[in-house]
């Protein structure tokens, strides 16, 4: 960073999602419930997933890492959130909105392509299901869940560079409860086209070309289902897909509309609300989904559940 960028600000106000003390007290409980939620649910999920065979396989190692990703991800926002809904001072230091920033953009890239993966990995099983076990050993998954790990941190770490690059010298106030890099860039004093220009791209990118590929898999998934002779089977391989297309849609939905809508459409406090679905509840319900719909979910944790009544007799 250069020097003197920001030598004037030392901390930034979270404006929040609202200033009513009444309205903060009941935001405040509702957080709490589905953060709590979220936690349970994602870290369950990983447990269950890691004791139990029968779900030893790769859209369920995938599945894992997407758990331990939305539980980072809520993590990386929500206890400032709930914090700042019970005290008056909304402060958080230039370096910890710098961090926070940092690990929001790269847990929202890792969602983004952890998905992107699990698409693929349901095409190769229905499409090449012979092939399946040859064309994703175990130790491709973890060098593919490896980089996306390592590239989503370098774009969050570029991107966070690139916004606290900019000088801040006026209202230190941003319009969000959290450092998201929009309103944390409206604050900025010094030029913010190449920012704004990096912001788009990189994106726009990411978007588009996680959701390329997760249209064509499908595409070649609803052709292999349609040429399945039987009703029995067709229902079989769309159930084993259904879990991660309400989860895609709902992700890519909320993306879409916080990130690339007009600017002339562009609001801040239509973002910050977009926000709360985007960072507080997706991640509670991607548990939810897949426990929910899927059976071999709630078929190891019916095992789990039975194990551990008997061993309480």
């Amino acid at each position: 960073m250069a020097k003197g960028n920001h030598s004037t600000m030392t901390e930034f106000i979270l404006l929040g999602l609202t200033d009513n003390p009444e309205l903060q007290t009941i935001l405040f409980g509702i957080f709490l419930v589905v953060y709590l939620a979220s936690v349970v649910g994602n870290l369950g999920l990983i447990g269950l997933i890691q004791i139990s065979p029968q779900l030893n396989t790769p859209m369920y190692f995938f599945l894992s890492h997407l758990a331990f990703v939305d539980f980072s991800f809520t993590s990386s926002v929500t206890p400032n959130t709930l914090a700042n809904f019970l005290c008056d001072d909304k402060s958080i230091t230039f370096y910890a909105c710098a961090i926070q920033l940092c690990c929001f953009i790269t847990f929202v890239v890792c969602e983004q392509y952890l998905l992107t993966i699990m698409a693929y990995d349901r095409y190769v099983a229905i499409c090449n299901p012979l092939l399946y076990a040859i064309l994703m050993p175990r130790k491709l998954c973890i060098q593919i869940v490896v980089s996306t790990y390592v590239y989503g941190f370098t774009v969050g770490l570029v991107q966070a560079v690139a916004t606290f690059h900019l000088s801040f010298c006026d209202s230190n106030v941003v319009n969000h409860f959290y450092c998201d890099d929009v309103p944390l860039v409206a604050l900025a004093c010094s030029d913010t086209r190449v920012k704004e220009l990096m912001l788009l791209i990189i994106a726009g990118f990411n978007t588009l070309c996680s959701l390329v590929i997760v249209i064509i898999s499908y595409v070649f998934i609803l052709f292999a289902i349609l040429r399945i002779h039987s009703a029995e089977g067709r229902q079989k391989a769309f159930s084993t897909c259904a879990s991660h297309l309400t989860s895609i849609t709902i992700f890519y939905g909320t993306v879409i509309f916080m990130y690339l809508q007009p600017k002339s459409s562009h609001s801040l406090n239509t973002d910050k609300f977009a926000s709360v679905f985007y960072v507080v509840v997706i991640p509670m319900l991607n548990p939810l989904i897949y426990s929910l719909r899927n059976q071999e979910v709630r078929n190891a944790l019916k095992r789990i559940i039975e194990k551990l009544c008997l061993a309480i007799k």
